[in-house]
């Protein structure tokens, strides 16, 4: 059964739907397993943000180029392009944009390997949405802030977070 939100492999994201009041915060949630993304949509719209869905790392990378986002949420582990690799490419291109990994295994020889990767903030799966709202809003604490289409891009100096790594 074909899943109407998700992209095909290597298409840009689908735009879900966004709030109806002022201009949000557009997330960029990457996840392979189409009811995680759903869920993960679902909560965040809910939430006040506005959310893109991507099925694997190359649609993801895809709408990267396409459109400004105030925050990625992504999988490691995704067809195409892993979640490291998609940071080693939105660190080729000097975008500044702040990542939450959704994993059950951290990555970290891929971190050692490459430390010039920018901090990132982990969510350990399983989580519940308690968690992953909890993550957004250490990234993005307002969800109706400068529309990302015409502001700069948030600047990511976070470091309070135990699950954020800086290599």
């Amino acid at each position: 059964m074909k899943d109407d939100n998700a992209p095909l492999g290597g298409e840009p994201a689908n735009e879900l739907r966004q709030p109806a009041t002022g201009f949000p915060q557009r997330i960029l949630v990457v996840e392979e397993e189409r009811d995680l993304r759903q869920l993960n949509a679902e909560v965040l719209v809910d939430a006040g943000y506005a959310i893109d869905v991507a099925e694997d790392g190359e649609a993801a990378w895809t709408a990267l180029q396409l459109r400004r986002y105030g925050l990625l949420i992504t999988g490691q582990f995704l067809p195409k392009v892993s979640g490291v690799e998609l940071l080693k490419k939105i660190h080729t291109a000097r975008m500044t944009l702040p990542v939450i990994m959704a994993t059950n295994i951290l990555p970290t020889w891929e971190f050692a390997l490459h430390p010039f990767l920018h901090a990132v903030t982990m969510l350990r799966k399983p989580y519940t949405i308690d968690k992953l709202m909890g993550a957004v809003k250490s990234v993005l604490p307002e969800a109706a802030g400068v529309c990302p289409e015409i502001g700069p891009r948030p600047n990511w100096q976070h470091q309070h977070s135990t699950d954020r790594l800086r290599l």
